[in-house]
């Protein structure tokens, strides 16, 4: 009989990436892969250790999956990821559920960790977090067939206060320029029009092995990739964007004006116990510069509420800030005291009702921004990737390439000319507070 493997993936599109090589790993090997967990013999689940309510999930998670043991197939239940990667010996303790372990530098040998588990022998392979990108390894897309993610490094320097990801990824290394874009020609044969490039750090990308930043000369060539027509930047660190990266978002037209850069805070005083580079001048600075040359740039940042010391008037003054630049796109996380962080170990943690409410005030001052921002998108010619058709409303639904997958917003498209995976042109007609509207035009 034939194993039947799904893969669950919690977390971030880094981890997505992993459970994407291991679902072709597992393709090779001959198992036959499943979305239906009810069909299931082995299920694999690539959790995320981040933040406390990630741990959470993941660990609800397993335990759902491992109730699938009475009553459906299951026989074998690994997990991978973050989470085995810092807690192996607390989760083979206390979850006798599991039934083998792999960590964040090891999971390109999963089908030797599913071999041994279903012969009952509960493996644990958890060494270092370095793991080899390099090797042109078989990988199935859980994307649509048109987008991707490719990782151009793995693990952080950084070393911000309240991030626990080098304990779960390791030091930050960047992969050859060679194979990355080897991946990307791979992709694009198989019908990849949109590339994302991700890391933790990606502005730092090409540091440690060649001389100097090299991520500008890296998205023009991806974007030289024949079959790719968007590439897409996520999780540029501020303080390491410079001005030839700036000229080459904004010259070359295969490249989205996107930019997904995380500032984390305005405050100089908490950027400062956050461990962060720069200041809120130079924030406001390189915010100016950006779009000074790239005028229709979709910025999109993130932050954090209700870090250890954050006043009252700390909090106002962030909201002022985000009025004030008027950010595209912004994500807003509560602070998540991780244990052995230098955060965790600071005076003046917030009560969780404070940092709730600030984050809720925040979200409600960015949805207006968004609306206004969107409003002033109409009348404006779009291209848009078309994702979906909804036939109830007899309107294609897409994003442009001011919309990252899974997490900004559409464009709903009437009198669609294109299928599925193309690009149309869009004139737009409404807007809404994160999407917008319109008609597809010649």
């Amino acid at each position: 009989m034939t194993e039947k493997v799904k893969v669950v993936t919690l977390g971030c599109e880094k981890n997505l990436v992993d459970s994407e090589i291991m679902s072709g790993l597992i393709d090779a090997r001959g198992y036959q892969l499943v979305q239906d967990k009810e069909e299931a013999t082995v299920i694999i689940v690539n959790t995320c250790g981040f933040i406390d309510a990630a741990k959470e999930e993941s660990v609800n998670t397993i335990l759902d999956m491992a109730d699938l043991k009475k009553t459906a197939q299951l026989k074998a239940l690994i997990v991978s990821g973050c989470l085995t990667q810092r807690y192996k010996e607390l989760l083979m303790e206390e979850m006798p559920e599991i039934d083998g372990i792999v960590g964040t530098g090891d999971f390109d040998k999963i089908t030797d960790i599913v071999d041994k588990a279903l012969a009952g022998k509960r493996p644990v392979l958890v060494g270092n977090p370095v793991f080899n990108y390099e090797q042109a390894l078989p990988r199935r897309l859980e994307t649509p067939r048109y987008t991707a993610y490719v990782k151009i490094a793995e693990g952080c320097d950084n070393a911000c206060t309240f991030c626990s990801i080098p304990m779960m990824r390791g030091k930050f290394r960047s992969r050859s320029m060679e194979s990355i874009l080897d991946e990307c020609a791979r992709l694009a044969e198989q019908g990849v029009k949109e590339i994302s490039l991700i890391a933790q750090d990606s502005t730092n990308y090409g540091t440690d092995l060649y001389d100097g930043f090299m991520l500008p000369t890296l998205m023009n060539k991806v974007s030289e990739v024949p079959g790719i027509e968007w590439v897409r930047l996520h999780y540029a660190y501020p303080g390491f964007f410079t001005d030839e990266l700036i000229e080459t978002i904004a010259s070359n037209p295969k490249i989205c004006k996107y930019i997904d850069m995380p500032l984390q805070h305005s405050e100089d005083s908490i950027l400062k116990r956050m461990r962060r580079p720069g200041r809120q001048r130079d924030t406001r600075e390189l915010v100016r510069k950006i779009r000074a040359r790239i005028p229709d740039v979709a910025l999109r940042t993130s932050i954090i509420v209700g870090f250890p010391g954050e006043t009252e008037e700390d909090f106002e003054n962030l909201v002022a800030f985000v009025k004030e630049l008027e950010f595209d796109r912004l994500g807003v996380f509560t602070y998540s005291m991780e244990e052995d962080t230098p955060a965790s170990r600071l005076p003046d943690q917030l009560p969780e009702e404070v940092k709730e409410y600030r984050a809720n005030t925040l979200m409600e001052v960015q949805r207006q921004i968004s609306n206004k921002l969107n409003g002033k998108r109409i009348g404006q010619e779009l291209q848009v990737l078309i994702e979906r058709y909804d036939g109830r409303n007899d309107v294609y639904i897409g994003r442009s390439q001011y919309d990252a997958p899974e997490i900004d917003g559409e464009v709903f498209v009437s009198k669609c000319n294109v299928g599925i995976g193309e690009i149309a042109n869009v004139k737009i007609s409404h807007s809404l507070e994160y999407d917008l509207s319109g008609e597809a035009i010649a």
